[in-house]
C-alpha cells in the first residue's frame, strides 16, 4: 500500500507545531524556587543600575523586599522558605513587579503600596513620599536624653505626610496627644487610612494647612518634621525613581532649599514649652544651614542606620 505524502507531510507538521507547544510550555511551568528568583531579579536590577533609596540599598535586598511582600512573606521569616517552589501564579506576579521597577524605575513601596517606618506598615501612593527617614532612630529613644518621656504630653509633626512620623510617636509615648499639619489635602487623606489602621483616632488630630498655621495658638514638647529641604540644583539630579513622589515634599525654595526649614526654626520658638524640644531634618542642606546660621547651636546626633543630617534645638539653647 503506498503512502499519501500529503498526509504524512501534514502528520509532520502537526508533530513539530505539537512539540514546540510542549516545549513552550514545559519552558513556561518549569519550577523555580524562592531563592533563584530572588536572586535572578537582584542580577536584573544590577544589570538595570536601578537606584535605591526607599527602604534598600542593594539589589539583593530589593528584589527579598520586592518578592517576599508580594508574597504577604514576613522579612523575619526562616530562611528555610526560600527553598519553596513557587506556582505559575506566584511566579507571574513576581515577574510582572520585577519589570515595571525595571523598565519605568518605579519605586517598589508604590508598586506594593506599602512601606515600612519603625518596623511598622504604612500604606503609601503617589500622594505622599516614601517613609525612609533617619527620624525613626530618635523617635525609637524616645528623643532621649534631649527630652524625659514622662516631659512628653504634647507633640506636633510638621508635614506629616504619610503620618508615620506622627504614628511612630504617638507609640513612642503612649500618654501624648499628637497633631500632625499638613499642606497637601491628599496626604492628609493617606495619613488618615494609617491613623485609623493603628486606631490613633483618639490620640493623633490632622491639621490642614502650612505649618503652624492651624495650631497657631497651641504649645508642643516636641515639635518634629521632615519638611522639604531640596535646592532647585539637586531637584535637576535626582534619579529617575524619585520623579514620582510629590514635588512639593522635595523643593524645599530657593534660599538654598531651606526656606521651610528657616521658617520652622524661627516660628517654633513660640510653640515649644520651656522645655520643649525641636527637631528636623535637614538632610544634605544641613552644611548651608549652619553657615547660614552659624550663632545658632544645633545638635547633630550620630546614628548607627541612615544619613542623619537631623537636628535638635532644645528651646532653653536657641531662645
Amino acid at each position: 500500500m503506498g503512502y499519501d505524502t500529503n498526509f504524512v507531510s501534514c502528520w509532520y507538521i502537526v508533530q513539530n507545531e505539537m512539540g514546540a507547544i510542549l516545549n513552550k510550555i514545559s519552558t513556561k511551568i518549569k519550577p523555580i524556587t524562592l531563592r533563584q528568583i530572588v536572586e535572578q531579579s537582584a542580577k536584573k536590577f544590577d544589570k538595570a543600575k536601578l537606584h535605591f533609596g526607599h527602604g534598600t540599598d542593594n539589589s539583593y535586598d530589593e528584589a527579598v523586599y520586592i518578592i517576599f511582600r508580594a508574597l504577604h512573606l514576613p522579612f523575619d521569616i526562616d530562611s528555610s522558605v526560600l527553598n519553596k517552589q513557587l506556582t505559575e501564579k506566584e511566579r507571574v506576579r513576581i515577574e510582572e513587579l520585577v519589570a515595571m521597577r525595571i523598565e519605568k524605575r518605579i519605586p517598589v513601596a508604590y508598586l506594593l503600596k506599602e512601606a515600612w517606618f519603625l518596623g511598622l506598615e504604612f500604606y503609601v501612593d503617589e500622594r505622599v513620599i516614601i517613609p525612609r527617614s533617619s527620624m525613626a532612630e530618635l523617635i525609637h529613644q524616645r528623643f532621649s536624653p534631649w527630652i524625659k518621656e514622662h516631659r512628653a504630653h504634647n507633640i506636633l509633626d510638621l508635614g506629616t505626610g504619610s503620618g508615620c512620623i506622627a504614628i511612630g510617636c504617638a507609640m513612642a509615648f503612649p500618654e501624648a496627644k499628637v497633631d500632625a499639619v499638613d499642606i497637601s489635602t491628599d496626604a492628609l487623606e493617606v495619613a488618615k487610612i494609617n491613623i485609623r489602621k493603628y486606631d490613633l483616632e483618639k490620640r493623633v488630630r490632622l491639621f490642614h494647612g502650612d505649618l503652624f498655621e492651624p495650631v497657631d495658638n497651641n504649645k508642643y514638647d516636641i515639635i518634629v518634621s521632615n519638611p522639604p529641604y531640596v535646592s532647585a540644583e539637586e531637584m535637576q539630579t535626582l534619579p529617575k525613581e524619585y520623579s514620582y513622589e510629590p514635588d512639593i515634599a522635595f523643593y524645599g525654595g530657593k534660599n538654598q532649599g531651606l526656606d521651610l526649614v528657616l521658617k520652622i526654626i524661627q516660628e517654633a520658638k513660640q510653640h515649644l514649652t520651656e522645655d520643649g524640644i525641636l527637631v528636623v531634618e535637614a538632610g544634605n542642606s544641613c552644611e548651608a544651614l549652619i553657615e547660614i546660621l552659624p550663632e545658632v547651636p544645633f545638635i547633630w546626633p550620630e546614628f548607627e542606620d541612615g544619613e542623619g543630617g537631623i537636628f535638635i534645638l532644645p528651646k532653653r539653647v536657641y531662645c
